[in-house]
C-alpha cells in the first residue's frame, strides 16, 4: 500500500486538505449536536411560554367574532360555532368610533415626532457636550422614572388648567412629550458613536446642526424608530390622563370611549370586544411596519481605517 510519504507532493498535499476539511467536518458536526442537546428544552420552554401568553389573546380576538348569546354558553369553547362580524359593525355604526379613532390617532402621531425629536436633541447634548451640570440634570431625568404617575397627576393637571389645555387635544399632547426613556436610549446610544466622527465633519466645515441632523440622526435609527413604537403605543393605549384632562365626548380618545360603552348594570359585550380588536390593528401595523428598521447599526462606517 502507498504511504504518504511514497506519493507524489501534489497528492500528498491534496490529501492532507481533504483529512482536515474531513475532521473540520466533524468537530461542525458534533458543535451542532452538542448544541441541539441543549438548546432544544430552552426552545420548548420558550414555546410554553408563548403559549401562555397568546392563549388569552388569541381567546379575545376569536370571542370578537361570536355572537353575544355565545359568549357565556356552556360549554365554553375558543372557536365560534357561528361567526359574525356584526359586533364589528355596531362598534363602528352605534358609537362615533370615526371620531374616537381620529382623536387618537392625532394624539398617538404628533406626540410620538415630538417625543423622537426632542428626546433626540437633549440626548445628544447630554452624550456630546461635557458642560459643568451636564450629568446632575440626567441624573435628574432619569430620578422623575422613580415617581408613580399618580404622584404627579395633580401638579400636571394644575399646570394644563392654567395654561388654558384643559379639555383639548393639545392638554394630552404637550405633557407626553418629553420621556425619560428616550431621553436615556438616545443618549446611550450617542455615547457609542466616536468623537472622531464629529471631529472629522467640523473639520470638514459641517455646523453644529449640519452635524446633528445629517450624521447623528440617519445612524441612529434603530433608536429612533425603536422609540417610535413604544411612543406610539404608549399614547395610543393611554388611558388615565386623558380620561382626566377630557371632559367633552367629542375629544375622546378610544381608551376612554371603550370605557364608556361599559354600562353601569349591563355591558354590551360583542360591541365591546369588536371595538377592542379594531383599536388595536394600529399598534400591530406600526409595529409590523417599523420593525425592519430596529436593527443594529454600524455607527463607524463613516471613519477611515
Amino acid at each position: 500500500m502507498a504511504t504518504a510519504a511514497n506519493l507524489p507532493p501534489a497528492v500528498a498535499e491534496e490529501a492532507a486538505v481533504g483529512a482536515a476539511k474531513t475532521a473540520r467536518t466533524q468537530v461542525q458536526r458534533n458543535n451542532r449536536q452538542g448544541r441541539t442537546k441543549v438548546s432544544a428544552p430552552l426552545t420548548g420552554l420558550m414555546w410554553l411560554i408563548v403559549a401562555i401568553y397568546a392563549f388569552p389573546l388569541l381567546w379575545f380576538i376569536l370571542s370578537s367574532f361570536k355572537p353575544g348569546s355565545e359568549l357565556f354558553s356552556y360549554p365554553l369553547s375558543m372557536i365560534p360555532r357561528e361567526w359574525t362580524f356584526q359586533g364589528f359593525m355596531d362598534a363602528w355604526e352605534r358609537v362615533d368610533f370615526a371620531q374616537y379613532f381620529l382623536n387618537t390617532a392625532t394624539v398617538a402621531i404628533i406626540t410620538t415626532v415630538l417625543t423622537v425629536f426632542f428626546s433626540a436633541c437633549t440626548g445628544y447634548a447630554l452624550a456630546k457636550y461635557n458642560n459643568k451640570g451636564t450629568r446632575l440634570f440626567f441624573v435628574c431625568i432619569l430620578a422623575t422614572t422613580m415617581l408613580p404617575t399618580e404622584v404627579i397627576l395633580n401638579p400636571t393637571f394644575t399646570v394644563i388648567r392654567d395654561l388654558g389645555l384643559y379639555n383639548s387635544l393639545a392638554g394630552i399632547i404637550v405633557p407626553s412629550v418629553l420621556t425619560a426613556t428616550g431621553v436615556f436610549m438616545f443618549r446611550q446610544f450617542f455615547l457609542t458613536v466616536p468623537d472622531d466622527l464629529l471631529h472629522s465633519a467640523r473639520i470638514d466645515g459641517a455646523s453644529e446642526l449640519a452635524i446633528f441632523f445629517r450624521i447623528m440622526l440617519p445612524i441612529s435609527k434603530p433608536i429612533l424608530f425603536t422609540l417610535a413604537i413604544f411612543s406610539f403605543q404608549w399614547r395610543w393605549n393611554d388611558y388615565i390622563w386623558p380620561l382626566i384632562v377630557l371632559n367633552d365626548p367629542k375629544w375622546y380618545t378610544l381608551q376612554v370611549a371603550l370605557r364608556s360603552i361599559v354600562g353601569a348594570e349591563n355591558i354590551d359585550w360583542p360591541v365591546l370586544l369588536g371595538a377592542s380588536v379594531i383599536s388595536i390593528l394600529p399598534l400591530v401595523l406600526v409595529f409590523f411596519v417599523f420593525q425592519k428598521y430596529v436593527l443594529n447599526a454600524d455607527v463607524s462606517a463613516g471613519l477611515k481605517d
